[in-house]
């Protein structure tokens, strides 16, 4: 009987895919941009040191971390100026090096679609323009700050969505900005859209492919920042970022991982993610994500439902929050919730 009810649940989730009931809506196929930093290769036959640079697509955070302590300021310098795009993107590297490497990289460009990014006085972690443009941006001062929390989005942002002026609450930068204002001195939060999302809600978004590559790119990221000497961030999840996080839970290293209007996490329970951190869920009355099929049959669908129950997830009031973008909103009660777990008072 459990057989068929699941059998039944993922032919329902396949037709709610494919004829965009319920939220869904049809959406291309997507590559995902995987791999080392654009010009990976130029800079490993680089002999400007004269000594072997590490290998963007083998060498650890903590080696690359280490690689960058040996250095002299005019060391780094030199490799900012040749390689920006790599230094920006390179996991474990200073975080204010990959600043300036990101500006002048943004600088550089003439896709229209970066002009923003590249105002003065944005602190821009993270910037490969491959594919339809990844990027992450720093709120606060990271380096000082004793609480970190990384946002991740869901479907339909890139580089020339991070931070669009239609539903702000929906985009990373508007997400990660209404946190740090609700939040006190002493916190930063890193607005992360690092990796290929679903376009649309069709078929990439019902399955895990992106998901999976994106959860390898966000282990690594975090992964930098604990080679940095940063706290051990909470994790925002919206969405189908909730199943990239789902995914990567384990090698996060996050004290809590919080997931809102998720489809779910490819995951039967909490302790299925396999994690130490504190595991939240929230999810809006308003939320067309309830209904979607919390199954996973045959590639189909993420799992459980975070957001009940028997998943073991810690409840996040979320009532007020409408729609399902509305989570972040100010005023409400998830986003009280979201600051308070982001500076430890919920802990």
């Amino acid at each position: 009987m459990r057989r068929f009810t699941r059998t039944l649940a993922a032919v329902a989730l396949a037709t709610t895919v494919v004829a965009g009931t319920a939220g869904w809506a049809s959406g291309g196929t997507q590559r995902a941009v995987t791999g080392p930093p654009p010009g990976s290769t130029a800079w490993r036959a680089d002999g400007v040191l004269g000594r072997e640079l590490p290998d963007p697509a083998r060498a650890s955070p903590q080696q690359v971390h280490a690689f960058f302590r040996g250095l002299s300021a005019a060391e780094k310098q030199e490799l900012l100026e040749r390689h920006p795009l790599v230094v920006g993107n390179l996991d474990g590297a200073p975080l204010e090096l990959r600043y300036r490497a990101n500006a002048r990289a943004l600088q550089a460009s003439r896709d229209p679609r970066y002009t923003r990014l590249a105002a003065p006085g944005r602190q821009v972690l993270a910037f490969d323009p491959r594919g339809r443009g990844q990027v992450a941006e720093v709120f606060g001062d990271l380096r000082s700050a004793r609480h970190v929390s990384v946002v991740v989005p869901g479907s339909d942002i890139d580089a020339g969505t991070f931070d669009r002026r239609g539903d702000v609450y929906g985009t990373p930068a508007g997400m990660a900005k209404s946190l740090y204002a609700g939040t006190g001195p002493g916190s930063a939060v890193i607005a992360w859209a690092g990796y290929t999302t679903p376009v649309g809600v069709g078929l990439d978004a019902a399955t895990g492919d992106l998901a999976e590559a994106g959860a390898e790119r966000l282990a690594r990221f975090t992964a930098g920042l604990a080679a940095d000497g940063l706290p051990a961030p909470v994790v925002f999840c919206h969405s189908y970022g909730s199943v990239v996080c789902g995914l990567a839970a384990s090698g996060l290293g996050a004290t809590d991982l919080v997931v809102l209007g998720s489809p779910g996490m490819r995951a039967d329970d909490v302790d299925d993610l396999h994690t130490g951190a504190r595991v939240w869920a929230a999810k809006g009355d308003s939320d067309w994500i309830d209904g979607v099929p919390h199954v996973e049959v045959a590639g189909l669908g993420h799992g459980a439902d975070p957001a009940d129950e028997e998943f073991g997830a810690r409840r996040v009031p979320a009532e007020d929050a409408e729609g399902h973008t509305g989570y972040f909103a100010p005023g409400t009660d998830s986003l009280r919730a979201f600051a308070a777990i982001a500076e430890g008072v919920s802990r």
